[in-house]
């Protein structure tokens, strides 16, 4: 979090790094509370923003509102939340990525009644705002089925990431095939986050492989730069079809399910072959290189 002059980022500043000092525990006005480290994407920045929240367990779920103290706005990490779903959280001595989903309809009133009841000042700003305060989900994703369970080498590193795009290209298949617009129990913003947290790890992947991986390949075997020419196309291809589906994201609602489906289905057709390819050609080489990179020792003084 950057410095700032602004009172209320210099509190959070101190709450942060107690919280961080002390394995998540605080003093003040919150101490003995539930409370969290959340960090976020800038919606327009792009830069990690981290602000302390005050959080409940309701229905086997780890919740967050976006009261802001019942003033009239949604806070910023809220908005940063709807640009880029995937967060870390710092719970306790714990940090994980999570992806952070909004609940809706009668998902929100029924959790949102539980909070309040286990924390009654969140009816307080309700009252205070005639915006509804969001309740926000942070989902822990769960280890793909299929991912290596011990990451060794860079083919180790390579699997894990392609299992985990597959799981989640399976999930938002199976909820745009279950969505509907204007159901009571609508799934536009959880369809919307998890498309949007796929989209977002798809570019981060390719973006490593292109800037890193393949490069440093093609030095260490020319024998494969024909290869890895044809995947960089295949980024290229598939980032468009990316794009396209971003582009039926830009509303809260998806208003076209139909036109998601095919545009999910051509992505998920290419995508497949895509892995399946990368894979056949690359792991072996793979293999032999050590993940994390073992950093040569420094020499003697």
């Amino acid at each position: 979090m950057p410095k700032s002059s602004n009172p209320a980022h210099s509190f959070n500043r101190k709450v942060i790094d107690e919280f961080r000092a002390n394995g998540g525990r605080v003093g003040g006005p919150f101490e003995g509370g539930d409370l969290l480290l959340l960090t976020t994407t800038g919606a327009r920045s792009g830069r990690p923003h981290t602000v302390p929240l005050g959080y409940v367990r309701a229905e086997g779920l780890l919740l967050v509102v976006a009261s802001a103290a019942g003033a009239p706005e949604h806070p910023q990490w809220y908005r940063n939340l709807l640009a880029h779903p995937v967060s870390r959280v710092e719970l306790g001595s714990e940090t994980f990525d999570a992806i952070a989903v909004p609940a809706e309809g009668t998902h929100r009133e029924r959790l949102f009644a539980e909070i309040v009841r286990q924390a009654p000042g969140y009816g307080d700003y309700q009252a205070h705002t005639e915006r509804e305060l969001p309740v926000v989900v942070l989902e822990r994703p769960e280890p793909p089925v299929g991912a290596p369970r011990e990451v060794h080498s860079l083919a180790d590193k390579l699997l894990e990431a392609h299992t985990w795009l597959r799981a989640q290209l399976h999930h938002v298949r199976a909820e745009a095939r279950a969505h509907s617009p204007g159901r009571p129990a609508g799934l536009g913003l959880q369809l919307r986050q998890h498309c949007l947290a796929f989209c977002q790890g798809l570019t981060h992947h390719h973006s490593g492989e292109d800037a890193a991986i393949f490069p440093a390949l093609a030095r260490s075997h020319p024998e494969l730069v024909a290869v890895l020419e044809r995947l960089g196309e295949q980024h290229r291809a598939i980032g468009r079809i990316k794009e396209e589906l971003v582009a039926l994201l830009a509303g809260i609602a998806v208003s076209e399910p139909e036109l998601l489906r095919a545009e999910l289905d051509r992505m998920s057709a290419e995508l497949e072959a895509h892995l399946d390819y990368e894979e056949a050609e690359l792991l072996p080489a793979l293999a032999g290189i050590p993940f994390p990179p073992v950093r040569p020792a420094p020499p003697n003084a």
